[in-house]
């Protein structure tokens, strides 16, 4: 035991310790310009008032930039969630907006209460926040770990397809099934998975699940408080925060149905919004090196677009990006991340762009425990498009924001896409080059249709307007150009059944060039059976029937839901779609004839895939953009040899075939449909080593 440790506490680890031997806990906190710390005690249910307080000595109680502090449980009678306080100077001209009367969460606690008079508006006032603001939850004094025995951490390669979806949202509807009292819960999860196995998919994105303020309305959960602890109201007991143990739970479970878990993260920005937002955290424990500041350094600067930027070019808050990320991995057993607006981690303290070595980005991609975790970067914010090569996570994946754009123009028949459609089918080599001085990988770029943000998959065929106003926002959120198409009906109302029957077949359309693509695939939850927010293409602020997954729809849409579990077999079954490298040499690129038509007007493309190298069946995919059949003659194999196994424009079950019943094909002639995708297959004997 270090005496002088015991009477002064130490400066690591971060955060509260709880130290069974001392029967004490250590705490640790960073605040550089603070003048003074004070760090109170609270007992369940008694907000108002702290049962206890300490005054750290800026002497004994501080080393560097960090102020701590060791105090045996006897002498916290019976508290159990914790505070600090900090004094310094107020003159947000300089960056400084120290205010002694606000209690500050500990950005490294690894749970949140929010008491019963909780108020984010009076956190934004001036004032005391006694009994109003979050409080950091003490761990146990007698810890009982966690039983990660028999967890086994999937890890898919060319079978990898990403599902995006909310914990909330994914069950909260009655319509789920899931009893009310597991609704919308890490534990309501748990209840789907037989469903999730069903489907196929063989990871899980959660949209951010780190704690989040739940009086700012973003129901996304994108306005983070805590990087440590997961969000209370996602769990069943959120007056306990004992929510550490329920997410495992559903971890666990995942793993246990080969399904890994990733977790969409929010590293560049908090909460705390603009100068005009809530002093509960960050801000007031030393706002200047937390944030970027502008060169009126009582403005924030807001490249995230929702009022400031984390100010990772910091080695501190680097620091705790990391230790965030390596608790959500070693803790809590986690296999990914996907990091929201990557592209700010790009910026340097004066807010211009490093695009050679960002200390962040280098620091999470050298980092030993993430070795073998998926990174991958939504490679842009709203001054910066960094997509492909200049972003500088040179091995990270990144959402491919052409690929969606590509393909919603080719499937609503616009002209001179042929090219474009050639080079994101292939793998996206424009923007993922296997060249030197870096040589990318085709895995690399994420594919997606739709994603939260935007419309979803059946909305994208039904409205060619937005419907935002139920946002509050005059319906002046959310983008503008969704290329999307409403088939000659607007909305979901009284739909015309052959307008119905054609959305569907574009539905296919979408999910099959999808499939056939080379690159990992992500569908967000409740495509595949066609749900829909009625038009709202941005509903990050609406917790209830538009966002909740509406069960009812797979009654609604049992063919649309058959169509995507066997399309997501396929591809599993076909490694020689998703491959480490591009597919080379092993494919070649025809029209309705023997050459590729690339004329502005020409919405027609086939390709043939040889598998051999892969041990896999030969694949021919004929894809038809325009509004009257096309006659393709096939250029690869004899007669006999081809059988169908997708055909949009059939009705179900004829338009996929489950392995085993494909359809022969007698004659090198397919008239494929207006507005549809064919699939054939050539069965080749397996190759033996």
């Amino acid at each position: 035991m270090n005496p002088w440790q015991q009477r002064e506490g130490n400066a690591n680890p971060m955060g509260v310790q709880w130290l069974t031997e001392e029967q004490a806990y250590n705490f640790s906190i960073y605040a550089k310009n603070a003048t003074a710390m004070h760090l109170l005690f609270f007992r369940q249910g008694s907000y108002q008032t702290p049962s206890q307080q300490f005054t750290l000595d800026p002497i004994e109680n501080r080393t560097g930039r960090i102020w701590h502090i060791r105090i045996a449980s006897t002498d916290l009678a019976g508290a159990s969630y914790y505070a600090y306080q900090a004094d310094g100077p107020f003159a947000p001209d300089q960056g400084f907006r120290y205010d002694p009367q606000k209690l500050l969460l500990d950005p490294y606690a690894h749970g949140v209460l929010f008491p019963p008079n909780y108020s984010r508006h009076l956190c934004s006032q001036s004032g005391s926040t006694m009994g109003i603001a979050p409080l950091g939850a003490l761990p146990p004094t007698e810890p009982n770990e966690y039983d990660w025995s028999g967890d086994k951490k999937p890890r898919h390669q060319h079978d990898l397809i990403i599902y995006e979806m909310h914990v909330r949202g994914f069950t909260q509807s009655p319509s789920s099934g899931v009893d009310e009292s597991l609704r919308g819960t890490y534990s309501g999860v748990i209840e789907k998975i037989p469903y999730l196995k069903e489907l196929g998919v063989t990871a899980v994105e959660l949209l951010p699940v780190h704690q989040y303020d739940p009086e700012e309305g973003n129901y996304w959960g994108y306005m983070t408080l805590s990087f440590f602890s997961p969000h209370h109201a996602y769990s069943q007991h959120p007056e306990t925060c004992d929510q550490l143990n329920e997410f495992r739970d559903m971890v666990k479970a995942l793993h246990q149905a080969g399904i890994e878990v990733i977790l969409d993260v929010v590293y560049n920005h908090t909460s705390e919004s603009d100068e005009n937002g809530p002093t509960y955290s960050f801000r007031g424990l030393d706002n200047s090196t937390y944030y970027l500041l502008g060169q009126n350094k009582g403005k924030y600067l807001n490249d995230s677009g929702t009022g400031n930027v984390f100010n990772t070019a910091d080695r501190h808050v680097r620091r705790l990006v990391v230790e965030s990320l390596r608790f959500w991995v070693e803790e809590m057993h986690v296999d990914g991340f996907r990091f929201d607006l990557a592209s700010i981690f790009t910026r340097n303290r004066d807010g211009s762009i490093d695009l050679e070595d960002p200390p962040i980005i280098s620091a999470i991609t050298s980092d030993p425990a993430f070795a073998d975790i998926r990174l991958i970067a939504e490679a842009w914010d709203i001054s910066a498009y960094q997509l492909g090569m200049s972003f500088p996570g040179v091995t990270w994946k990144q959402w491919n924001g052409q690929y969606r754009d590509t393909l919603r123009r080719w499937v609503r028949g616009e002209s001179h896409q042929v090219p474009d459609l050639i080079t994101r089918l292939y793998g996206s080599d424009d923007l993922f080059p296997d060249r030197l001085p870096n040589v990318y990988h085709a895995y690399q770029s994420v594919n997606f249709i739709t994603a939260h943000d935007g419309f979803c998959l059946y909305d994208l065929v039904s409205y060619n307007q937005k419907r935002n106003l139920a946002n509050g926002n005059n319906n002046t959120d959310g983008t503008n150009n969704n290329l999307s198409w409403n088939h000659g009906w607007e909305g979901d109302e009284n739909v015309p059944s052959e307008i119905l029957a054609l959305r569907k077949q574009q539905i296919k359309n979408f999910f099959c060039l999808l499939m056939v693509s080379n690159g990992t695939p992500m569908l967000v939850m409740g495509d595949e059976f066609c749900k829909t927010q009625g038009g709202n293409n941005n509903p990050y602020n609406q917790d209830n029937a538009t966002s909740w997954l509406d069960w009812e729809r797979r009654e609604q849409f049992p063919d649309m839901f058959r169509f995507f579990k066997h399309m997501i077999a396929f591809r599993k079954n076909h490694p020689s779609l998703s491959r480490s490298r591009f597919w080379r040499e092993d494919v070649r690129w025809y029209g309705v004839g023997p050459n590729v038509d690339y004329a502005p007007h020409s919405r027609s493309l086939a390709f043939y895939l040889d598998g051999e190298s892969e041990n896999d069946d030969d694949l021919y995919v004929m894809i038809n953009s325009y509004w009257e059949p096309l006659d393709f003659a096939i250029q690869e194999g004899q007669d006999g040899q081809w059988l169908r196994v997708v055909d949009t424009a059939q009705a179900s079950p004829d338009d996929i075939a489950e392995q085993g019943q494909e359809a022969p094909i007698s004659h090198r002639q397919y008239v494929v449909a207006a507005r549809s995708v064919v699939i054939l297959k050539r069965t080749r004997s397996p190759i033996h080593d």
